[in-house]
């Protein structure tokens, strides 16, 4: 038990007066901030918060559009996810002038999940942002700089010591605008910044090379310039809805009978998903096992979008209690969502080797003959997309049966061809790495800068990144 005593006289009677707000690790940190630089967020930035929530709903989304709405779960440490993103009409876009999103502007998370900040660059400022967020735009601070201050331990343990709410808890703007903030010089600022801008061109690189493998692949089953048509009506045999044991209308859409047939005509042949691999589902364990500091990682449907997994939200377990036959999973096998976000998949790193897996989740093992890395990539792919939107059901929530997974149909690419995808993609994990490990220094170099002088901040930040590079 840890036991925090403050004075009446620094307690704000309008604000807080819980426990949790003064305990000990936050006045340490202010201690130690007091003989530093620092200022509180309100002297530093503007905020805008988001529309009401029924501003932008999810029928007004488009297929195609310059034009995007920004939700809580497209932010991420850092930068705005590309992957699945929401597009709104220009009209939608338009009439909502005052949550433009700027070039430099921070968004923050502050409903749900929160204190997750993402800087918009050129890329993300057609675009608006949801009500669960708030942006903020800086006057007088590096917002570089303030980005990374924010997703530091330090600056996260600020900004979430205003978090209040039970069901669902949230961050007020008075909460963000008394988030302590440390000022180091404008010199030090600047290089944080040199360096996470340059981790945002190893994940720009890393994007490229990984469109480039998936270029490959579809270029050598002739989808280079294919589009999915989503038709309004065609024509099937009844007995093709017993044969599928289907009667939906998707299920019958032309388009994926297009994506099998292109399959089916590959010049090296084809064979099913499940002749190929074997698969698995994962295994319940009760939240009795889970610890949050260490044991072995247990993978959940929130630790992997976009084609990878992430431990920002993993779960531990206690595995030395648990049963033996609990699903676990190898390095280079893949995990794929059965529930829920059905169609996402991820290639299992060493890192998370060993690694539990939920009963929402599968795994599937490959064969000598397709590579796991090149396998994940056409599930990644448009084709992959189509076919878990094909067998998925949609009942209360979206999902799918291993059986009918096994029923995906895989071209056989020759070895060569397979190691060209393989090295592509290899060239852009490496890229990523780099990029992560960029944001980690920036952090950890803050962190000193406080800790310590920003001159040894500096030195320490210039070996690893040239260790990095």
């Amino acid at each position: 038990m840890q036991i925090s005593i403050v004075r009446f006289s620094e307690i704000d009677l309008g604000n807080r007066i819980d426990a949790e707000y003064y305990r000990k690790e936050i006045l340490d940190k202010i201690d130690v901030l007091e003989s530093l630089n620092t200022d509180i967020l309100k002297n530093l930035v503007d905020f805008i918060i988001g529309p009401f929530g029924s501003t932008v709903t999810v029928d007004q989304y488009v297929d195609n559009s310059e034009y995007r709405y920004i939700r809580n779960k497209d932010i991420n440490d850092f930068v705005i996810k590309d992957d699945e993103p929401a597009l709104i009409p220009y009209d939608v876009y338009q009439a909502l002038p005052k949550f433009h999103i700027e070039e430099n502007d921070l968004l923050i998370t502050v409903v749900g999940t929160l204190g997750k900040a993402a800087i918009a660059i050129k890329k993300d400022i057609t675009s608006i942002f949801s009500c669960k967020s708030t942006l903020i735009r800086v006057k007088r601070i590096n917002p570089f700089y303030l980005l990374t201050y924010l997703n530091t331990d330090t600056g996260k343990l600020f900004s979430m010591r205003g978090k209040r709410g039970a069901i669902q808890e949230g961050l007020n703007l008075p909460d963000l605008e008394e988030i302590r903030v440390f000022i180091p010089s404008p010199k030090f600022q600047s290089k944080i910044e040199e360096v996470v801008r340059l981790s945002f061109d190893n994940k720009e690189n890393s994007t490229v090379f990984y469109q480039q493998a998936q270029d490959i692949l579809l270029a050598e089953l002739g989808l280079t310039n294919w589009k999915p048509a989503h038709r309004l009506y065609f024509v099937k045999r009844y007995s093709d809805t017993q044969q599928a044991g289907r009667m939906d209308a998707e299920y019958f859409q032309p388009k994926y009978d297009e994506i099998i047939n292109a399959i089916k005509a590959y010049k090296g042949g084809w064979d099913t998903l499940g002749n190929l691999c074997k698969t698995k589902r994962g295994s319940l364990i009760s939240e009795s096992f889970y610890n949050t500091q260490s044991g072995t990682p247990y993978i959940r449907g929130a630790d992997f979008s976009g084609g990878e997994l992430t431990a920002d939200k993993i779960i531990f377990v206690n595995s030395q209690f648990l049963r033996k036959n609990e699903t676990f999973v190898k390095e280079n096998e893949i995990v794929f969502s059965l529930i829920g976000s059905v169609g996402e998949t991820a290639l299992v790193t060493n890192n998370f080797n060993n690694a539990y897996i939920s009963n929402n989740i599968g795994k599937i093992t490959c064969t000598d003959e397709i590579s796991p890395i090149v396998l994940q990539a056409l599930l990644n792919s448009i084709v992959g997309k189509l076919y878990f939107d094909k067998y998925k059901t949609q009942t209360a929530q979206p999902k799918i049966s291993d059986k009918d997974i096994h029923n995906f149909v895989l071209p056989l690419f020759s070895q060569p061809k397979q190691q060209e995808i393989q090295q592509k993609i290899a060239e852009s994990f490496a890229l990523r790495k780099k990029s992560r490990q960029l944001l980690e220094a920036v952090k950890r170099a803050v962190e000193m800068a406080i800790e310590k002088d920003e001159g040894q901040a500096i030195a320490w930040l210039d070996t690893n990144t040239v260790n990095v590079l």
